[in-house]
């Protein structure tokens, strides 16, 4: 897993606002992981398979240690989220591991299902850098119009502060949800071979001659 070049351009970390909002206002906010397509989930280098999935979760749960993502041979994870329907991505709040181990940059990719790290050398479509944030209080607010009809996104995490490996414990996802359109298809069925028996059809019968 080493190897993957790091030289991104830094761009800045805004919209921490903290206004006195209500828990209940939070956990409406940051319910976005109800329109995850959670079985689909994928993440590069986890230690543990399918231990990512465990770090979208009700926003009551965010402080809970029990669960978490922790990186395998070195500090970089990516994960590739679908959603069920069409996403606008407003927000993303992230808690990650106590001392080094908490990411320290975020990238962030729309509509990029599958990802792999040769893919994620690719310019994101937005970037932070991150603050350790243990209590989830630190919102990184996303470019609306960029992040407009996201049907998944993709979260990469190249450098943490030090450490050997990367630890998550949360990552909460604000925005507006709405159903993917589904077109329906008419299919019709066209008769190749008649088939006599649909057919009002004047038959002859065929008569038998007998020598004698």
């Amino acid at each position: 897993m080493s190897g993957h070049g790091h030289s991104h351009s830094h761009g800045g970390c805004s919209g921490h606002d903290h206004d006195h909002v209500s828990e209940a206002d939070q956990a409406a906010a940051y319910s976005l992981y109800l329109k995850i397509d959670t079985e689909r989930v994928q993440c590069l280098n986890e230690s543990v398979e399918g231990s990512a999935k465990c770090v979208f979760k009700p926003w009551d749960q965010r402080l809970d240690k029990e669960k978490f993502v922790e990186s395998d041979c070195d500090e970089e994870l990516l994960f590739n989220i679908p959603f069920t329907g069409n996403v606008k991505l407003k927000g993303i709040i992230l808690i990650g591991g106590e001392e080094d181990t908490h990411p320290s940059r975020m990238r962030i990719f729309k509509n990029r299902p599958n990802m792999t790290f040769d893919d994620a050398a690719s310019a994101a479509d937005q970037e932070f850098d991150l603050r350790p944030d243990p209590s989830g209080v630190l919102e990184y607010s996303t470019k609306v119009t960029r992040f407009n009809q996201c049907e998944s996104i993709s979260l990469h995490f190249p450098t943490n502060f030090g450490a050997e490996t990367s630890k998550v414990y949360y990552i909460g996802l604000k925005g507006d949800f709405s159903e993917a359109h589904r077109h329906e298809v008419t299919i019709c069925s066209y008769e190749t071979t008649p088939n006599i028996s649909d057919h009002k059809t004047t038959l002859l019968d065929s008569v038998n001659h007998f020598i004698q």
